[in-house]
This record gives C-alpha cells, structure tokens and sequence, in this order.
C-alpha cells in the first residue's frame, strides 16, 4: 500500500495539536511542568518592493508533550 504524504501531514498536524492541547490541560500541574513549558519558534519574513510589500509573522510554539504527540503520529502513521 502506498502511503500519501498529505495523510502524514495530517498525522503530524494532530499529533502536534494533540499534545499542545494536553499540555495547555497539565500547565497547573508544577510537578509537570518539564512537559509543558513551550519554546516559541518565530520566522518574520518582510520585504517593501516599492510597487508591493509583505510582512509575515509565523509563530509556533513547541513543548516535550507537542514533540511527543509528533512522534506518537509518526508512529500510529507507520502502523497503517
């Protein structure tokens, strides 16, 4: 069976939000907060050509429990 790399996409997008979204539920535990401290990773790339001009801001946000939820996708992705 051929696998599609859209689907692997997928997998890695819900994997990712999978475990943002525990993490942001485990903030208030202190005795976890190894797993849920995120490191913000930013690209602002911007240019003024004169006749058009751009500027684009992408933010993400990556923590162990985000990380984990990648590799659990890639996981469950192999397993198909």
């Amino acid at each position: 069976m051929k696998k599609n790399v859209g689907i692997l996409l997928l997998f890695l997008l819900l994997g990712w939000l999978a475990g943002a979204w525990i993490a942001k539920a485990l903030e208030p535990v202190q005795a976890l907060s190894f797993l849920t401290a995120s490191t913000p990773i930013e690209w602002s790339p911007q240019a003024n050509l004169d006749i058009i001009s751009y500027d684009i801001t992408i933010k993400f946000k990556l923590s162990l429990l985000s990380l984990i939820g990648i590799i659990v996708s890639v996981w469950l992705y192999r397993r198909l």
